[in-house]
């Protein structure tokens, strides 16, 4: 009776060992499974975390683009309106040196005429003279 004892002990102890190994087996798989799926999880949050930096990237680079281009159109607006200003205080020069011009060219004709009129006043009274002479 007792080695009738012995042998299912040891049948249990077989079995056992027998259901512990599947279950190990099972627990392995298991986690083969769960690894599997984490690698993938992480897999996917990576992609998705390097598609938003490269979105945020791509955003920064264009705004950066656009506050250039601003920056370009003011100084050239700044430039164009700087050069308008010059060009008005050049054109006003040269009209203020063309007003002294005339003034000046007017005032030596008007000093032409008058001398030429003296010397024909003189002319006339001389003759004037002659003429009373010669009466």
């Amino acid at each position: 009776q007792e080695r009738e004892h012995d042998r299912e002990i040891s049948e249990l102890i077989t079995k056992h060992e027998e259901e512990m190994e599947k279950l190990r087996a099972e627990l392995s798989k298991e986690q083969q499974h769960l690894l599997g799926e984490l690698r993938q999880q992480l897999a996917a949050t990576h992609k998705a975390e390097i598609e938003q930096a490269q979105l945020q990237s791509q955003t920064l680079h264009s705004l950066e683009l656009e506050a250039l281009r601003l920056s370009l159109n003011n100084m050239h607006t700044s430039q164009l309106e700087l050069t308008q200003s010059n060009l008005r205080k050049e054109k006003e020069t040269a009209l203020v040196e063309l007003r002294e011009m005339l003034n000046d060219k007017r005032a030596q004709d008007v000093a032409i005429l008058q001398s030429r009129h003296q010397l024909e006043q003189e002319k006339i009274k001389e003759q004037c003279l002659k003429e009373k002479e010669e009466l």
